[in-house]
């Protein structure tokens, strides 16, 4: 297997990018829900379908990107892509739970769009810290260049 040395410093600004990008993503897609559920759809599922969608969209996104420039996998093939899409899914369960407690929280506490998306952006940020550890223990290995200075 391929192993690229990164130092922490770069692979934490990597992580970091590509996090923001899958934020980026996510609150997009919650954004063109809400747009379209407004007035079609009750506003309690309107907003559950925004989370759901968004999540997906920062999901799949993030998994591309962390398994070819964070974690260097090198595996191909519709078997391994399925397993290991799996269990970053699984990974990501516990992380999405945090995300959208804070999300909620900041929506019910506030019931205002800005401070939902603050609380959705804190929440990922705490998720995201938690899901790269579990996923370079139980879904990609050590990263290529974890620990390195």
């Amino acid at each position: 297997m391929r192993r690229v040395l990164l130092k922490r410093h770069v692979l934490i600004l990597r992580y970091s990018g590509f996090a923001a990008l899958a934020t980026i993503a996510n609150l997009a897609a919650q954004r063109g829900v809400l747009h379209l559920a407004n007035g079609r759809l009750e506003a309690s599922v309107g907003f559950i379908s925004a989370m759901v969608v968004g999540t997906g969209a920062g999901l799949v996104l993030k998994y591309i990107l962390d398994k070819r420039w964070i974690f260097y996998d090198p595996s191909s093939g519709l078997a391994n892509h399925s397993r290991k899409f799996a269990l970053y899914t699984v990974m990501g369960i516990a992380t999405t739970v945090i995300f959208w407690a804070s999300e909620t929280g900041f929506w019910l506490i506030w019931h205002s769009q800005p401070m939902r998306e603050l609380g959705a952006v804190l929440g990922l940020t705490v998720g995201y810290i938690t899901k790269y550890n579990l996923d370079r223990r139980f879904v990609f290995g050590r990263p290529a260049g974890a620990g390195q200075t």
